[in-house]
């Protein structure tokens, strides 16, 4: 599987210590690195399909202050889709009122047939990149019908609808955010964690320090606002477990890379 990271902060957090900690596990996801550092209605995204710690342009960049507010970080090790840039996180997309999207995904769908038309359409072949897609398809659908943007509170009852169905027999940990506010869902146990502080709250896959992490509350959609937890969503209770069946799949799916 993948690591995922994440920032929400009140004030711009320079993040270097967790990246060059974070960006050091690649040895175990060596399939490629992302970076998206984002502001309002702008993601500034560096990826390469190269193992992180072998990258001489992420050494160059982790050389400098990398600072935000809002910060989503990958490295992949690939079961759906060929080790290629295009299939590298983080993925980016723009809804019909211009908003940006920027969303990381660690983990795999097994069953979910909504994402199958995006196949033909998407860039890459992953299937975290259909999960943006899908979300931005079923969140124009809404504003179409509205005849304007969705207001915060109507964005997050859609997407915790999605992820209530998406979830079910599904690995779902992800971080994805508008430039706004940053979304954070887990329905694996023991497989994301968050330091929270008095301005931002950090998410990694892993502790990427010596402080008091906690693990995420699973199985329900959070989010965060300039580092505060603000909404909480439903409990769907799908939680995923590993099973000999699923490896067995993805053990298949990736003898096919």
């Amino acid at each position: 599987m993948c690591e995922i990271f994440g920032l929400s902060s009140r004030v711009e957090f320079t993040a270097n210590d967790c990246l060059h900690e974070f960006y050091s596990h690649s040895q175990n996801h060596p399939h490629g690195w992302g970076l998206a550092c984002i502001a309002r209605d702008n993601a500034l995204i560096e990826k390469e399909s190269v193992k992180a710690s072998e990258s001489n342009y992420l050494k160059e960049r982790l050389s400098q202050p990398i600072s935000a507010k809002i910060m989503l970080a990958h490295i992949r090790y690939a079961t759906i889709g060929n080790v290629e840039y295009k299939n590298c996180h983080p993925f980016s997309l723009r809804d019909n009122t211009g908003r940006q999207w920027t969303l990381i995904h660690n983990g795999t769908i097994f069953d979910y047939p909504s994402l199958s038309r995006y196949v033909q359409k998407q860039t890459g072949d992953t299937d975290s990149e259909r999960i943006l897609l899908y979300f931005i398809d079923r969140l124009n659908e809404a504003q179409n019908k509205k005849g304007e943007r969705l207001a915060f509170e109507e964005r997050f009852e859609l997407f915790d609808s999605i992820i209530c169905e998406m979830s079910e027999g599904n690995k779902l940990n992800l971080l994805f955010s508008d430039g706004k506010y940053l979304y954070a869902h887990t329905n694996c146990k023991g497989t994301l964690y968050c330091l929270g502080k008095e301005n931002f709250t950090l998410f990694a896959t892993v502790p990427l320090s010596d402080d008091e992490w906690q693990p995420l509350p699973f199985t329900r959609l959070l989010a965060y606002y300039k580092g505060r937890l603000i909404k909480t969503g439903t409990d769907h209770e799908h939680e995923y477990f590993e099973s000999e069946e699923s490896m067995k799949m993805l053990y298949r799916i990736f003898a096919n890379l």
